[in-house]
């Protein structure tokens, strides 16, 4: 599907994206598993100063709080009644993020989708209700301004496939990302999904960008960003994590600094990204440090 907004955004890629939403979250007193897409309506004030703060650092692109703001995983919390309002606040928010800040006009506002946090393969939901699942957020996001949606840090591709035709139906650019954690070599998803497998089918079912996200550290992300762009012609996505998480005490902690994540920033747009933002562990001194040394590669 053409679209000239992408198109025009692409005129000038790399593409600084933003960092982490879940840590940032944390930070300011979401509680161990308390739902943060719940944070759209409780603390909107909150969410809002997440997503100023990466405006502020340099970020071209943000996302917004609706990663698991789908029917069937805000059904675990007792949210699913609140599922169009949880979506069309998060757009919201990260709109008058946008618009509000120092730097406004310097961001666009992609939606995020993530999965459903059921196993499709294990019968744990079925491929009509994720359909509707997805459905249903997807037009949600658009119907409140979003201008691109994000299917991220998905692991089973059947799963995916369904989340981006919805997307499509909106006719939003749609971008579609994998977590590739696992396998000897750290390059196949949960599943066992290899990377070329992952590009056919998530083009397959219609995505207009590719890539990856989430699952480990950027110095990994080179080499799986090489075989994504020699897997396909179409924008490439990247979002690693601040390494791999590692636990300290009862705290999880992430220890690349903002400084050694850009260290590795040349390669990956020499390795084919369109697009560079930061996954967990992330926060606004990595998209400053990613804005410098895009600036330095230049």
């Amino acid at each position: 599907m053409p679209h000239s907004f992408l198109d025009a955004l692409l005129s000038s890629a790399p593409i600084a994206l933003d960092g982490a939403w879940g840590t940032e979250l944390q930070a300011r007193g979401l509680a161990p598993g308390e739902c943060p897409d719940a944070w759209n309506l409780a603390h909107p004030d909150r969410v809002e100063a997440v997503a100023r703060a990466y405006v502020e650092a340099g970020s071209q692109v943000i996302l917004t709080n609706t990663f698991r703001a789908n029917r069937i995983a805000l059904t675990g919390v007792g949210l699913d009644g609140s599922t169009r309002e949880i979506n069309r606040a998060g757009v919201e928010i990260s709109r008058r993020a946008a618009r509000g800040s120092a730097a406004a006009g310097r961001a666009h506002v992609f939606a995020s989708i993530g999965p459903s946090g059921k196993l499709l393969v294990a019968g744990d939901v079925s491929e009509s209700a994720l359909r509707e699942a997805f459905a249903e957020q997807a037009q949600a996001l658009a119907a409140s301004g979003a201008e691109a949606i994000v299917i991220e840090t998905m692991s089973d591709p059947a799963e995916a496939a369904i989340a981006v035709a919805a997307a499509r139906a909106t006719r939003l650019p749609v971008v579609a990302c994998m977590a590739f954690d696992s396998g000897k070599h750290r390059d196949r998803t949960m599943m066992g999904t290899t990377i070329e497998d992952a590009v056919h089918a998530l083009l397959e079912a219609g995505a207009d960008v590719v890539g990856a996200n989430c699952g480990q550290g950027i110095e990994s992300f080179v080499g799986i960003c090489e075989r994504l762009h020699a897997a396909t012609d179409r924008p490439i996505w990247m979002k690693p994590n601040a390494g791999i998480p590692m636990l300290e005490g009862e705290r999880i902690v992430y220890r690349t600094t903002p400084e050694e994540f850009a260290r590795f920033v040349p390669a990956l747009v020499r390795a084919g990204a369109s697009f560079i933002g930061g996954c967990c562990g992330t926060n606004p001194a990595f998209v400053r440090a990613l804005r410098g040394a895009l600036a330095r590669a230049n």
